[in-house]
């Protein structure tokens, strides 16, 4: 268990933690809990979890807060709750740098699977990546080159982005948009299509989330998002990578 990877949870009610508490001990993560935002920083900091999952409904500093305090440091993986009944737009989260939403109540097994899904595109390593480094395999579905265009660097095997020679952060699926894009230059994608790749078919969510990755990459990237070289809006249609 001491190389276990370590998981925060960021949630004022009781039940919530001990359901997940079991969840992530039951899976063999490390599981570290704080009940309010301000605990929450000061943990993030000591703790250095591998993923974080934020309730949105938080005393004194909301979850969206939360969020973008975090990701202006940290490129960890943000998995946002919410209640069903809560009126919440999922773009503001996307927007503050989430990576995912899992709706309350939740299932036990789709938040483990949520939770696995992350750290395997985050470039952490499940026990089923470290099988695969035992025989000399590469894991399933993670491209291993370079890719190299203008001023744009993308090492997709070390999940590192540079701009110019600098190191730019992206969170995991930012990274993940990007990488599949570049990996297909030329090719228009849809909403949809984009969408389906990062989440999956059997996903309920809103497309238009896409266009608020889309912006959020181009305004790290691009050296004038408002004219992009890289990802270029297709009208009517979707998007394109250009190299």
């Amino acid at each position: 268990m001491s190389d276990a990877l370590k998981v925060m949870l960021v949630d004022d009610e009781e039940s919530i933690k001990k359901v997940v508490e079991q969840i992530l001990l039951k899976e063999g993560y490390k599981f570290c809990y704080a009940p309010n935002g301000e605990k929450a920083l000061k943990m993030f900091h000591e703790e250095k979890p591998a993923l974080i999952i934020l309730d949105v409904m938080l005393p004194e500093i909301d979850g969206f807060q939360l969020c973008k305090i975090i990701r202006q440091e940290s490129a960890v993986p943000i998995i946002m709750l919410s209640a069903k009944g809560d009126i919440v737009d999922k773009s503001v989260g996307f927007n503050m740098g989430a990576d995912d939403y899992v709706s309350k109540p939740f299932s036990p097994v789709e938040l483990s699977l949520r939770i696995k899904a992350l750290l395997r595109r985050a470039g952490n390593f499940t026990r089923c990546h470290q099988d695969c480094q035992q025989k000399n395999q590469k894991p399933a579905n993670k491209e291993d080159d370079i890719i190299k265009l203008k001023d744009l660097e993308i090492n997709c095997m070390q999940y590192e982005v540079k701009v110019r020679g600098e190191n730019v952060e992206l969170t995991p699926k930012e990274f993940e948009l990007l990488c599949y894009m570049a990996h297909h230059p030329g090719q228009v994608f849809t909403r949809e299509q984009l969408f389906n790749k990062l989440w999956g078919e059997d996903y309920v969510g809103d497309t238009g989330t896409i266009t608020v990755f889309i912006r959020k990459i181009r305004e790290k990237i691009e050296e004038n998002p408002a004219r992009p070289k890289y990802i270029i809006t297709v009208w009517g249609v979707g998007y394109k990578f250009c190299s």
